[in-house]
């Protein structure tokens, strides 16, 4: 086994995730993250678990945040003619395993034609500059997200640059909280703005749904064909369960109460979130059942 690091942390609201990657062979995880020193192992998933329709692959990566298995799920929506999209790229140093999870299913980095960022967290947008370099292909985001994304606004769940500054001068700010403050930020440029509503030409219409409350720009997306929600952050799950996102990393509770509301308008089959599992049973009442829940908790 490899030794690996990747996380965030928990200083000045900022959350600490624990990462068990998802690889094979020497990991390329950053310098700046080493000091967390966490293990990494092998996670074979059978085409038929990852393959959830002809339009979409869904890739699982074993992760441990904060002490408790479960795992993230980049996307990838196919499509022979327009080309494949994948959706978001996990932790920084991921691109690998991603590559190897593709070539499982016959896909390669080149076939990837676009790549969709969903909001700006390092576990969706970390290994983003290498897969842009190894797949040559534009990136597309939501309107809001764009400037976290490109490096032009200060990630939105850091501490304030004040504080940041005073933490990494204070001797006393232990050593792994130092090294992820002093990390490199992650940024990529965007090449297509998404808007609410539209609808993009791939897999028989992916529509763009808005989701904010988890960060200002958070998006999900909608495959009208197979009724699939690629609900990303807005909500959680566990055993084919669906549940309310987490409290400690979602921005504002209200306006993520107001997005799981809106997604209840939308005729759902499946919904597959980003940590997690994939919910099939009953998906539409599940999430009417979780939006009541929220609404009454705003």
């Amino acid at each position: 086994m490899d030794s690996c690091c990747v996380g965030t942390g928990h200083v000045g609201g900022y959350r600490r995730l624990i990462l068990l990657r998802f690889c094979e062979g020497p990991c390329n995880i950053t310098p700046h993250l080493e000091p967390f020193g966490i293990t990494c192992t092998v996670l074979s998933v059978p085409y038929s678990r990852m393959k959830l329709s002809n339009d979409l692959l869904v890739l699982e990566l074993k992760v441990d945040m904060m002490g408790t298995p479960t795992v993230i799920h980049p996307i990838v929506i196919l499509d022979g003619e327009a080309g494949h999209t994948l959706v978001d790229t996990g932790f920084p140093g991921m691109e690998g395993a991603i590559e190897q999870a593709l070539a499982e299913v016959g896909v390669s980095m080149k076939d990837i034609k676009q790549v969709i960022i969903t909001h700006h967290d390092l576990d969706h947008i970390g290994s983003l500059p290498a897969v842009v370099e190894a797949s040559g292909a534009p990136v597309w985001a939501p309107t809001r997200e764009i400037p976290f994304i490109q490096g032009k606004e200060w990630p939105q769940k850091m501490p304030p640059q004040e504080k940041t500054a005073e933490l990494l001068a204070d001797p006393q700010t232990p050593p792994h909280i130092r090294a992820l403050l002093a990390m490199p930020h992650v940024k990529a440029k965007v090449n297509r703005a998404l808007q609410d509503g539209e609808v993009l030409p791939l897999a028989g219409g992916v529509r763009v749904v808005m989701t904010p409350g988890h960060t200002y720009g958070h998006m999900s997306l909608y495959l009208e064909r197979t009724k699939t929600l690629i609900a990303v952050d807005t909500l959680g799950s566990r055993a084919g369960r669906l549940s309310q996102p987490h409290p400690a990393v979602t921005a504002d509770w209200a306006t993520a109460a107001r997005s799981v509301e809106k997604l209840t308008e939308l005729d759902v089959q499946t919904i597959v979130t980003y940590h997690g599992d994939v919910v099939h049973e009953d998906a539409g009442a599940q999430l009417r059942r979780v939006a009541t829940e929220m609404a009454a908790q705003s």
